[in-house]
């Protein structure tokens, strides 16, 4: 089929700079828009706040035990909080700044191979996907890992149509960074490799693209052979069900129906297709990691968020297309693009403002924390159930200021572990039957777990021997319950 006739004069009027800067800058502002989510924060969060405030040698220490797939991640954030210790603000803000990155990127690669509207829409399509909003505003890993991502293709890119040593020598790094983030950001790779094999790119791009690649895997190895180690922080993981296949499934069948389209004006003097590099960026990292999982569960969304970008890569000339087609009136064409973006946004305003709220999280550590403030009283002890829930103590140490925690063996600095090392079960049940334990407040999930642990097991036998349960207060994702001995609810403790 033949490429459509090209509109000079909406392109002429963009400019590079103005092609990317314009989603970098949409980006930006509805990252920083609702930052603090009303003060929460959640689990996976917290271990970063906390893991992140600590010294370098209690870092290294963790890392040599538990989450070394996150090393290099924690080291930026420590790098953060000791320049700027902004809170919840400066948690959040490297994944604001680098979905901005990604942005940009995303909308360079697509004006590269598809001309400068199709690069502006391709940036703007991918700011307000709701993933890439959630993790945009995520005190963990992702969003980097999207960034380095998305830069490690712009870099193929140009080393495609320019090779040299400079160029790939980029695109090892880029790799390299990405993986060193999140390990799984090798998929990404893999897509290079088809996209390399699908463009029939000539010998000497796929020579350098396989020492670059090189190079980068066996930086990553030292991390591989400490992360196996560690396998077993993921074993939390199940395998997919229909819950987790019917998005990546989705997007991938919009993302083929797009590539199926013919090619725009811009796409039609490339001799590198947008489609054959951003199709498998789509496809193949979830559709990989899922195949895997049912043999060894691995696959979680947030893992492979930088897919979404091999979305938007290929709505970008779709929705260029669409804009020629549509708006067949010179005259109308103007009013009318400049008000698809707020009208876009203004019906994504639901979904955005849904994932500002404590809500969009799976639960709430700060306000557990708020809870237990409200509920305990100096002199009282604690309990957490299981050990993890310890995470609203550290987040948040002054809400726990006179209370007992009755299971604490050693703290988690001392440790070298995230959430520290109870006592064994002996103990702990002593502690609970001491006659100076009156009044206990215990921090919980808010439907009890399979299969407790010998310690839980001891907590809860403990508490139903002896104490009764005065009040709970159920906030998002945790309850937090006082107990205490028959008569003594109203006592002090």
């Amino acid at each position: 089929m033949t490429p459509e006739a090209p509109s000079p004069t909406a392109d002429s009027r963009l400019r590079p700079w103005q092609v990317v800067l314009a989603p970098a800058a949409l980006m930006l502002a509805l990252g920083l828009w609702g930052i603090t989510r009303d003060g929460s924060i959640w689990r996976d969060e917290v271990v970063t706040y906390q893991v992140a405030h600590r010294s370098l040698p209690e870092l290294w220490r963790l890392l040599g035990e538990i989450d070394a797939v996150h090393g290099l991640y924690y080291l930026l954030l420590h790098g953060t909080f000791a320049l700027w210790d902004g809170g919840l603000t400066a948690l959040r803000l490297p994944s604001v700044l680098a979905m901005a990155a990604a942005a940009a990127g995303v909308a360079e690669i697509a004006r590269r191979l598809a001309g400068p509207r199709a690069g502006l829409l391709a940036g703007l399509a991918f700011v307000p996907l709701p993933a890439v909003q959630q993790y945009a505003q995520e005190g963990r890993s992702y969003a980097l890992v999207c960034a380095a991502v998305v830069a490690a293709t712009l870099l193929l890119v140009r080393a495609w149509q320019r090779p040299g040593r400079a160029a790939w020598a980029g695109y090892g790094t880029a790799v390299l960074v990405a993986a060193l983030l999140h390990e799984f950001a090798v998929l990404a790779v893999a897509a290079h490799g088809v996209t390399l094999c699908w463009g029939r790119a000539p010998r000497a791009v796929r020579r350098g693209w396989a020492v670059a690649t090189a190079g980068a895997l066996l930086g990553l190895v030292p991390l591989a052979l400490v992360s196996r180690q560690q396998a077993d922080q993921v074993s939390w993981i199940t395998a997919p069900g229909w819950s987790d296949v019917w998005a990546p499934s989705l997007t991938a069948a919009v993302g083929a129906l797009c590539a199926c389209l013919p090619p725009t004006a811009g796409e039609a003097g490339t001799a590198l297709r947008l489609r054959t590099v951003a199709l498998p960026l789509l496809v193949l990292p979830p559709a990989v990691l899922i195949l895997v999982s049912y043999l060894d569960p691995l696959y979680v969304d947030r893992y492979v968020v930088y897919s979404y970008a091999g979305l938007s890569l290929l709505l970008g000339p779709a929705l260029d297309r669409a804009l020629d087609r549509a708006l067949l009136r010179a005259g109308v064409r103007p009013v009318l693009a400049a008000l698809a973006l707020p009208g876009l946004l203004l019906a994504l305003l639901p979904v955005e403002r849904g994932l500002r709220s404590p809500e969009a999280r799976p639960n709430d550590v700060a306000a557990a924390a708020r809870a237990v403030q409200q509920l305990g009283r100096p002199g009282d002890a604690v309990l957490f159930i299981p050990s993890a829930r310890r995470e609203a103590a550290l987040y948040s140490p002054r809400a726990f200021a006179g209370l007992r925690d009755l299971a604490l063996a050693e703290s988690g600095t001392d440790s070298g572990t995230i959430n520290g090392v109870e006592a064994d079960p002996g103990r702990i049940t002593a502690a609970l039957r001491a006659p100076q334990t009156r009044q206990v407040v215990v921090v919980t999930d808010p439907k009890p777990r399979p299969g407790p642990s010998a310690r839980d097991r001891a907590k809860l036998a403990a508490l139903a021997a002896r104490f009764r349960l005065c009040r709970t207060e159920s906030v998002h994702g945790i309850k937090v319950s006082r107990y205490a001995v028959p008569g003594a609810c109203d006592q002090p403790g």
